[in-house]
């Protein structure tokens, strides 16, 4: 026969409970909704450690080349995988190629500027669109319409990209650049950027408007459902108060979703910051070449590294440079979305006004 544990000491105190079995502990955790409780906890922890993973492996590997690049990786022009068939030297302390040089400043700009291009571009033609399709077109067509942007964003980007390359980059270059250089480029102080040859398509104009046409559906169709749930009530006092149609989205529908839409103009530009192929099919493919002209051509750190993979892997210096670069990209994209963060949570803390001139 076994006995229990005491529970009471014989100077009369409380004793120590029984102890318990492993058996036991765990149907008490997995117990009811125990299972999906830790589940969920164990979800939610998954993606930050992946990302600190992610960011771990990329420091280590670009140890080295932090040591040798140095600042300049950020602020040089110039990138060369250096000589294969030389011999190896060493620069503080670090075993390289003979005329290996690393700047990056030319790709950490060019990916900047075609997001900033796309986004310029995308977001009013985006919820422009979203608003017509919620406000404007008869139930049966605005279906349509919606599921033919869902199609447009799932195109894949290899063909966006040779599209763009055949067809979108030569009509660019000789019926839209033209203008935009007799117009705009005559404006004292744009000369620079709009001005001078427009090329053949090959840039990064056609860079830019090839990624707005990746991210206007991604941002059209999340601001397309965001709209849809602004209730009919506050519009239809809005109206009732005297406000026109554009003034009752300016001042009602857009401010209501104000944070979704910062959300949806977010998830467009991380798109167009870590897009590709498309950009590396139109971009013309130019290391080193800084975007100060609208139509010259460039490249972007994600075109960098997809274009010349084959020739740094035969290299290790060559490869840790891409694992920096990928360390900038990431770091960017983090920035961006802190920023839409601070953005959301000041925007959400927004009240809605009412009246006419208010």
């Amino acid at each position: 026969m076994t006995t229990s544990a005491p529970t009471v000491q014989p100077d009369g105190g409380a004793g120590s409970p029984p102890p318990r079995r492993l058996g036991a502990a765990l149907r008490g955790i997995f117990r009811g909704d125990g299972i999906i409780r830790w589940t969920g906890r164990i979800g939610a922890f998954v993606p930050l450690t992946m990302l600190l993973l992610i960011l771990a492996v990329l420091i280590v590997r670009a140890l080295p080349v932090i040591q040798f690049a140095g600042f300049k990786f950020f602020s040089g022009t110039t990138w060369n995988f250096g000589s294969q068939y030389g011999t190896p030297v060493k620069s503080d302390g670090i075993l390289h190629e003979p005329g290996e040089v690393f700047g990056a400043l030319p790709e950490i700009l060019g990916t900047l500027v075609t997001s900033a291009i796309a986004i310029i571009i995308a977001v009013p033609v985006a919820i422009g669109a979203a608003m017509v399709i919620v406000e404007r077109l008869p139930r049966r067509l605005a279906y349509y319409v919606g599921l033919f942007l869902e199609l447009l964003a799932g195109i894949p980007s290899v063909i966006v990209g040779l599209w763009g390359a055949l067809t979108f980059g030569p009509f660019i270059a000789h019926h839209i650049a033209p203008i935009l250089a007799d117009t705009l480029g005559q404006v004292p102080g744009l000369t620079g950027f709009f001005g001078g040859d427009t090329g053949n398509g090959q840039g990064l104009l056609t860079s830019g408007l090839i990624l707005a046409v990746m991210v206007i559906p991604i941002i059209a169709a999340t601001a397309r459902d965001l709209i849809r749930g602004v209730p009919i009530l506050p519009r239809e006092g809005a109206i009732a108060l005297g406000m026109s149609d554009w003034e009752t989205a300016r001042r009602v529908t857009l401010p209501w979703v104000g944070a979704g839409l910062i959300g949806a103009a977010v998830l467009g530009l991380a798109r167009a910051l870590g897009e590709t192929i498309a950009v590396a099919m139109v971009c013309g493919v130019a290391l080193g070449n800084l975007p100060t002209n609208l139509y010259g051509a460039m490249t972007t750190i994600a075109a960098n590294i997809v274009q010349n993979i084959d020739t740094a892997i035969l290299d290790p210096l060559d490869i840790r440079a891409f694992a920096e670069l990928a360390l900038a990209l990431m770091v960017i994209t983090l920035a961006t979305n802190i920023l839409a963060r601070l953005l959301v949570r000041r925007v959400s803390g927004t009240a809605l006004p009412v009246g006419r001139g208010l």
